[in-house]
């Protein structure tokens, strides 16, 4: 389904007069009425603009303020990346990657109007398809199911920013009222959430003839996440297990996930559909990530601009002992080697010694390894500024430089047809090692993760130089017996560790740590070593209890007014 942009409908009051003069009744030009869009016809369109601001563009924000990776909220406020470019560029964004986040930040106000206003755009439809006589009930239901499954990733989207967040549905929003979604944020909306995935896991079909419609499986594993954010691991297990058992997803090789050719495969549960050529500007093509491209005009993305670098810690992460299995405890003592510091003419060869996981090379661009198709990476001359922000680049939404002008918009490179795979199969098998850690069998949990190494063995990067692998790689599963799995305390690094590899840069990594209750300990030890290699972090500081949330944003508090009083209160500490 690609995506569109539209209005949608605005129900305005007309001039009303003691004589009634039909005259001075001029119906808004450009603008949809409420009659108009009252039938199956306009019901979808509304519907599909419901669906077109999952890629967090569209909604009058910057293209990367609610970009669908999240990729400034979960990936440059977690331990996997940094901010990258040089320090005078996105200051904001440095403000996030330091804990030093201001209600007044205009990305904090970008998220909030992107979700406010998807969601506004849901309950539009489902108020307006009460109306549609050309409609049954069942065609209803399922627009309804629809747009309640998005309500319910839209809320989602606020909750897991900012906690404490008004819940708006159908009921509340009125377009003609300002004042009716001045909502107080004083209740915890996870069972509003769950209670609209609910619905759509009641009322959403298997299948969907249109790819990137929500599915009663897609459903299932929101609601599951759902309750996996909460904690609620004997809730989440059988929604998990139903996925699994119904047999309709399974691994694909990893590369698989993170290229246009191979968009909608079968590991993919929720995919944010991007399209490109489609007669459009190039928003429809990932614009969410326009910062996030090599510096330099010969690398893909055409030469800017250089954010979203991964970390040395990251990289450090994949490195695996001679037995092919993750450093859990020590991974971070010494550096993976690197060119931070070389010049392009200096010599340089990849470190071949040192076993690493083949997902490093899926992850990260290094110089002297393939990238794709395009050669190897050469390093200093793609990155913008080396000293700042590290040797590396990031690589998962990149694209074959074969796929040229067929998955790249014909005036902008860097808006890609490669869709953003929201939810895939790998979650549900990790989430369920999660589970049966918690609740369940250790041993099953290895299973899982077992399933995940298993398909990193086989999934190798594009990376072979002169007939042979271009790193070290070795990636073994756990052998039954396995300290790793010994407790539930070891249990738990093991899956946790596994799921920071196999999602890495893909913008989850911050909002997991929260969850899981570690980010102040994860954060404050990754601090207090990357401060000595990252001159920019001396000082920065994770405060417990604060900066596990955001700070809602100063223009929605002051907006919020009713009464001479403020409805939203901010979140501890700001």
């Amino acid at each position: 389904m690609k995506k569109i942009f539209m209005l949608t409908s605005l129900l305005t009051a007309g001039l009303v007069t003691s004589c009634s003069e039909s005259f001075l009744d001029v119906r808004p030009q450009g603008v949809a009425s409420l009659q108009q869009l009252s039938n199956k016809n306009g019901v979808n369109a509304l519907l599909i603009g419901a669906y077109s601001l999952l890629d967090g563009i569209g909604s009058g924000t910057t293209d990367w303020h609610a970009a669908v990776s999240n990729w400034v909220y979960g990936g440059v406020a977690s331990d996997d990346a940094y901010k990258g470019t040089d320090a005078s560029d996105q200051p904001e964004i440095t403000g996030i990657e330091r804990y030093e986040v201001q209600p007044g930040f205009v990305h904090m106000r970008g998220k909030w109007r992107h979700v406010y206003d998807a969601i506004s755009r849901c309950n539009e439809v489902i108020q307006t398809v009460a109306l549609a006589s050309d409609m049954t009930d069942a065609e209803k239901t399922l627009v309804i199911a629809q747009a309640r499954f998005l309500r319910g990733h839209y809320h989602f989207e606020a909750k897991k920013m900012w906690n404490m967040v008004p819940y708006i549905d159908d009921k509340i929003y009125k377009a003609t009222d300002p004042n009716s979604t001045k909502v107080p944020n004083n209740k915890d909306i996870w069972p509003n959430i769950a209670d609209d995935f609910k619905f759509a896991v009641e009322n959403l079909p298997e299948t969907q003839v249109q790819k990137g419609r929500a599915t009663k499986f897609a459903a299932m594993a929101f609601l599951a996440k759902t309750y996996l954010f909460q904690r609620k691991y004997a809730e989440a297990k059988p929604l998990l297990e139903g996925i699994v058992n119904s047999g309709k997803y399974r691994l694909v090789d990893y590369l698989d996930n993170f290229r246009a050719a191979t968009n909608n495969n079968a590991e993919s549960i929720f995919e944010v559909q991007f399209s490109v050529n489609d007669g459009t500007n190039g928003n429809n093509g990932n614009a969410g990530e326009t910062l996030n491209w090599p510096y330099f005009s010969g690398a893909p993305g055409g030469g800017c601009c250089g954010f979203y670098q991964p970390s040395l810690n990251l990289v450090n992460a994949f490195k695996t002992d001679a037995n092919g299995l993750p450093l859990l405890n020590t991974f971070n003592d010494t550096d993976l080697k690197s060119d931070q510091g070389l010049k392009i003419t200096d010599p340089y060869t990849p470190d071949m010694q040192t076993p690493v996981d083949p997902r490093l090379d899926h992850t990260v661009g290094r110089r002297g390894i393939p990238f794709l198709d395009w050669g190897p990476m050469p390093g200093v001359t793609w990155v913008r500024d080396q000293v700042y922000a590290g040797p590396y680049t990031g690589k998962k939404w990149m694209y074959f430089k074969s796929e040229e002008g067929t998955n790249t918009h014909s005036t902008n490179k860097r808006r890609v047809a490669n869709n953003y795979r929201m939810i895939r199969y790998a979650h549900v098998l990790l989430w369920l090692a999660e589970v049966e850690t918690e609740v369940g069998s250790l041993d099953k949990a290895r299973e899982y993760v077992n399933m995940i190494r298993k398909r990193a063995q086989t999934s190798m990067p594009v990376s072979m130089v002169d007939g042979k692998p271009a790193a070290n790689y070795l990636v073994n599963e756990y052998p039954a017996g396995s300290p790793a799995f010994a407790s539930k305390a070891e249990a738990w690094k093991a899956v946790r560790h596994e799921e920071r590899l196999e999602f890495a840069m893909e913008g989850h990594r911050f909002f997991d740590l929260v969850r899981w209750g570690i980010a102040a300990e994860t954060i404050s030890q990754y601090l207090s070593v990357e401060s000595k290699k990252r001159a920019y972090l001396n000082g920065a500081a994770f405060t417990k209890g604060k900066h596990e949330y955001f700070p809602l944003p100063v223009d929605e508090i002051n907006n919020s007014y009713l009464d001479g009083k403020p409805t939203l209160v901010q979140n501890p500490g700001y």
